[in-house]
């Protein structure tokens, strides 16, 4: 379950091309809508649903070019790979294929609109851990934010 929460923290701020983007940081937010996982205490999985969470993104002027998909881009660290990518015409929609420790990786779908403003969608993870299969969905919102990117 480490694993799977690691996974899911990681995507948080990553998240998708020609119409450029500001530069500087950007507040990604995703709120839990639903949240099955084998294993986990139900009492936390209730706390979890409808709870959000922020993360910053930095965009430099180079990546700002590539628009929404700056902003869509998954997190290094998670080692997750882009499977597929169509950002056009104010609508998006990416598949990942993230690994896990134990088990077949994890299967991830976003789709949403955008714009130069940002992003609003909705994120679906789902995927086979050692306790039986489980499924995540986030609602995402990207808006730029005030201030300027540290180091």
């Amino acid at each position: 379950m480490r694993t799977l929460t690691a996974i899911v923290l990681l995507l948080l701020p990553g998240a998708a091309g020609a119409q450029a983007v500001q530069s500087g940081p950007w507040d990604v937010t995703s709120t839990a809508v639903s949240l099955d996982i084998p294993g986990a205490p139900a009492f936390l999985l209730r706390m979890m649903k409808g709870k959000s969470k922020s993360e910053r993104k930095c965009v430099s002027p180079v990546q700002a070019v590539d628009g929404v998909a700056a902003l869509l881009a998954p997190d290094p660290k998670a080692q997750c790979h882009v499977d597929s990518q169509q950002i056009a015409g104010g609508l998006y929609h990416q598949a990942l294929t993230c690994p896990q420790k134990q088990g077949p990786p994890i299967r991830i779908t976003r789709s949403g609109t955008y714009d130069a403003a940002g992003f609003t969608g909705r994120l679906d993870m789902g995927g086979q851990t050692p306790k039986g299969a489980m499924s995540i969905v986030l609602d995402q919102k990207a808006v730029h934010a005030a201030g300027t990117c540290r180091g």
